[in-house]
């Protein structure tokens, strides 16, 4: 894949404090992953060599709102988020306890996401784009190759991934700007979603690379 500002995007999925921060309600599982990949580092540094390199970012967030604790199913990780009430917020019309929240960017990400220019889609609900706006927001302003970074590895990021190459998009992912929870039960889920990027992705790049890239 070349990379051009013109044609290509950042794209983050979940780049929250329920998934990335010590005081989040995932890190027990997570935590461990985030902390050997450097992520919050990493997607850092991805935010900006794309905002320095002119190349659009897009976010893919996660909320629940009330009407949404009402589903009558779901799968397993989905019904945990529920249940340990991640993502939640007030209303999509209500910023009430939103700051500092398990929905609110982290600190460190704000200068790049809040600048004004970051595209914050409306939220996808389980793990694809498939019920948010992303699609349209990446065609709308002529992006054909995605770069997707964010949490989590084999749920939201490959999720997108899938999506996006459905779409008819090109996509890379940056492989250690990503995590994923690790349970005695479940599995390792960044083993698992890293074979699956493997045989997927147009590329399966490092932060270090995808910066040399942007940088071009």
């Amino acid at each position: 894949m070349q990379f051009d500002s013109s044609t290509t995007a950042l794209v983050l999925t979940d780049p929250q404090n329920g998934f990335l921060s010590p005081d989040g309600v995932t890190w027990e599982l997570v935590g461990k992953s985030v902390e050997e990949n450097q992520t919050v580092d990493h997607i850092e540094q991805l935010l900006g060599g794309a905002k320095s390199g002119g190349y659009e970012v897009f976010v893919s967030p996660h909320y629940y709102f009330p009407h949404d604790h009402r589903w009558e199913f779901g799968g397993t990780l989905e019904k945990k988020m529920h249940d340990i009430g991640m993502f939640d917020r007030t209303g999509p019309l209500d910023l009430a306890s939103f700051n500092d929240s398990g929905a609110d960017w982290l600190d460190r990400f704000k200068p790049y996401l809040e600048d004004g220019r970051t595209v914050v889609c409306s939220p996808h609900k389980v793990y694809g784009p498939e019920q948010n706006d992303l699609v349209l927001q990446l065609r709308k302003r002529g992006i054909s190759k995605v770069i997707p970074a964010g949490m989590s590895a084999n749920l939201c990021v490959e999720s997108h991934l899938r999506e996006l190459l459905e779409q008819g998009f090109e996509v890379a992912v940056v492989a250690d700007a990503t995590a994923a929870a690790q349970h005695p039960d479940l599995g390792h889920g960044y083993a698992a979603a890293l074979v699956n990027f493997n045989y997927i992705a147009g590329a399966v790049l490092s932060t270090k690379e995808t910066l040399q890239e942007l940088a071009v």
